[in-house]
């Protein structure tokens, strides 16, 4: 089963986030914790981490902005 990527809500008035920069390549192995991006926002710049094991496939590119809750990958 896979686990689905979105953009996380990390503050009460967050609508919206910068997927400024992917620290894992597409297609490679992740454990569950590692730091997979870094999601921008107005205020702050936050490591996201891997929430499963298995392998990365990433669907959005880094730089550009997402509301919360789009899709941006996949861990299988």
């Amino acid at each position: 089963m896979s686990t689905v990527l979105t953009i996380p809500k990390l503050e009460m008035s967050m609508v919206e986030g910068t997927l400024a920069e992917w620290k894992v390549a597409d297609g490679a192995a992740v454990n569950e914790g590692d730091v997979i991006y870094v999601l921008e926002t107005d205020k702050t710049a936050r490591d996201i981490e891997a929430p499963a094991s298995g392998t990365l496939t990433i669907k959005a590119a880094a730089g550009e902005t997402y509301d919360v809750g789009t899709e941006i990958g996949e861990i299988a």
